[in-house]
């Protein structure tokens, strides 16, 4: 299989379950932080969202300096998956464009003004920057709903909010 038709289902396959996760953020509690130096809620599902248009950039682009960025101010639940679903439809169908040559070959950078963060292959920053985290961010939030009392949806399989839970009895010899 293609590395760009591999990304892309990996992609597609995180995407659904990082709209589930985006669609039980309550906006009303958009200012709860677990901590003191914990990003509030809403900034971090805004958050969430945005990395999925960094697939875009690291693919058209060498590099994203961080030097003028601007989170996307976002107000509602609604407007955060409109956000995410454009930002979705943007990275797939620049996915589906990428060459594999490219991904491999050619190299992506994480900048602020004249600081680089990292330089990597985008196939690395692809997968790092982008996909883990991703993930990483989705799994903060999931501790965020969690801690709000609202139901945490299934990853990889059911979550013990589902009303299917699997009850595996204790291995026994």
């Amino acid at each position: 299989m293609p590395l760009t038709q591999d990304l892309l289902n990996e992609l597609t396959q995180e995407a659904a379950v990082t709209r589930r996760y985006l669609a039980s953020v309550p906006f009303d509690k958009a200012t709860f932080q677990p901590h003191e130096k914990s990003e509030m809620l809403g900034r971090l599902a805004i958050h969430v969202a945005e990395i999925v248009g960094w697939w875009k950039a690291c693919i058209l682009h060498d590099e994203l300096d961080f030097t003028n960025f601007e989170p996307k101010d976002i107000q509602s639940t609604d407007e955060l998956l409109a956000y995410f679903d454009a930002l979705l439809a943007e990275a797939k169908a620049t996915l589906q464009q990428a060459k594999d040559a490219d991904l491999e070959n050619r190299t992506w950078s994480m900048r602020y003004e004249d600081i680089v963060y990292f330089t990597l292959s985008k196939k690395q920053a692809l997968r790092t920057f982008c996909m883990n985290h991703l993930v990483h961010h989705r799994a903060q939030l999931g501790v965020y709903l969690r801690l709000l009392d609202i139901p945490v949806p299934a990853v990889y399989g059911p979550s013990a909010d589902d009303d299917n839970v699997l009850l595996v009895e204790p291995f026994t010899t």
